[in-house]
């Protein structure tokens, strides 16, 4: 075996050996992951202290980073220790037939090839932010981000019509891709500047230390379409909002478009200059609202088609899965696709359709869940209204058979499914002591690892407590 661990002279050569890398990585990570994901990665350029990398699709790149990545940088390092970070552009590729071959070419040009996308070169922007992926024909619509959706068309079609054009609502609401959509259609014909605040706010400070403030100001104010992502995280430092002022106002005296994005109206931004939201304000300023249902599921739809489409439909997932991921996933459409990957994931790996009980096991941490919503009076009505008992029957003194069964089952998934303490739980039970419900909960216990009946009957219950809906498990 190869080892990967090199540390001589030889880690700081000029350029890393691209093959040398693949073959460590090979050895690392195994034939399976390296054929399935690694292999999909391609060099791109390499710089004085970081590499870039392309992949052909947003779902690989995410893959590669989130599981991958530092130990790919581990590997890199062994070899040249001057590398500090990795960073991945994804690029649309096609396949094209010539002369009984095939010839793989970039659907994008090359980033580096385009002149109309600024960068400052030998900094942290060295890189270019526009996504093709992100464009306006994958952007979905519904009724809460069509208002958005239009006014970015319109910035489009008529440039300074709307300036600025300020975009804002919560985490994961399509902001982002809004921005690169407009950048995208507007890059082939205009000079486009497509940053984040706080990469900003890092170009601002480096060049104050560095003494190239008049570079800065060129490369800001000598642009055609300005996109500032997250404008909120420009809070404080009056000396950079200082220059940004002006930089915003020289390019509207120049008729470039501005486009803001920010998780809150201009009115709410903390720590900015009055003006600097005046000027916000004096735009065009468009709230994208939380998805509504049918958003969701149009969304998980269309994500589930691709999916299946970039796995061959290898891809099993029902339609009762997509319609519970889009009505239990409300916070974002980010946090939505996010979910759906993890089914996918799950599907894959295990090679079968997920049940609705596994979705639930899957995605525990993103459902809208809180015990609080759970109430011992909600656990007593489910359970009598399933044993076919009346409450007062349920909380009587009798022993009846019939009776002490479902009382025991509700005490049981009371202590299960709240937080309530023993005596809280004896108290809601006609007062009954302490001693009682443990003795109910241990009951419950020992039965269900004896009668598979109440074991599904108990799950069941379970199912229409937590989800307000029955369930098959």
């Amino acid at each position: 075996m190869k080892n990967i661990l090199q540390n001589s002279d030889k880690a700081l050569e000029k350029k890393i050996n691209w093959e040398t890398i693949q073959n460590a990585m090979r050895e690392k990570f195994g034939d399976d992951i390296f054929e399935s994901w690694i292999k999909k990665i391609e060099l791109e350029e390499e710089y004085n202290n970081y590499i870039l990398f392309s992949v052909s699709t947003r779902f690989i790149r995410d893959w590669i980073v989130s599981r991958y990545l530092d130990q790919i940088l581990q590997i890199i390092k062994n070899y040249k220790k001057d590398i500090l970070r990795i960073e991945f552009v994804v690029k649309d590729k096609k396949v094209e037939k010539t002369n009984n071959f095939e010839k793989i070419s970039d659907d994008k040009k090359d980033f580096k090839n385009n002149q109309n996308v600024s960068f400052i070169k030998d900094s942290f922007l060295q890189y270019n932010r526009i996504d093709p992926n992100k464009n306006f024909d994958n952007f979905i619509t519904g009724s809460s981000n069509k208002l958005a959706f239009e006014a970015s068309k319109k910035v489009v079609q008529d440039i300074a019509h709307y300036n600025p054009l300020y975009l804002f609502g919560g985490v994961g609401m399509g902001k982002t891709h809004l921005l690169n959509a407009i950048g995208l259609s507007l890059k082939e014909k205009n000079k486009v500047m497509f940053i984040s605040a706080e990469r900003f706010m890092y170009q601002f400070v480096k060049s104050i230390k560095s003494n190239e403030m008049v570079k800065f100001k060129e490369y800001f104010r000598n642009t055609d379409i300005l996109l500032i992502d997250d404008i909120q995280f420009m809070n404080g430092k009056e000396a950079m909002q200082e220059e940004f002022f002006h930089t915003f106002n020289a390019l509207l005296e120049k008729n470039s478009q501005i486009i803001v994005s920010a998780d809150r109206p201009p009115n709410k931004l903390s720590r900015i200059q009055e003006r600097i939201k005046s000027r916000f304000s004096g735009g065009l300023v468009v709230d994208i609202q939380n998805p509504d249902y049918e958003l969701r599921y149009k969304i998980i739809k269309t994500k589930t088609d691709e999916l299946r489409l970039f796995y061959s439909n290898q891809i099993k997932i029902t339609e009762d899965i997509q319609k519970f991921i889009s009505k239990e996933i409300k916070t974002s459409i980010r946090e939505l696709v996010g979910a759906l990957n993890r089914i996918v994931s799950f599907s894959r790996i295990y090679n079968k359709t997920p049940s609705l009980s596994e979705v639930k096991v899957i995605l525990k941490d993103l459902l809208n869940l809180s015990e609080n919503k759970v109430t011992i009076d909600s656990i007593q009505t489910i359970v009598c209204k399933f044993y076919k008992i009346s409450k007062n029957e349920m909380l009587s003194p009798r022993r009846s058979r019939y009776l002490v069964r479902p009382r025991q089952t509700a005490i049981y998934l009371a202590k299960m499914l709240t937080s309530k303490s023993l005596p809280e739980i004896g108290r809601s039970f006609a007062n009954r002591d302490h001693t009682t419900v443990i003795h109910s909960v241990k009951t419950i216990d020992k039965l269900r690892k004896e009668d598979n009946e109440l074991n599904i009957n108990i799950d069941s219950l379970k199912n229409k407590i937590l989800y307000n809906q029955e369930n098959e498990i």
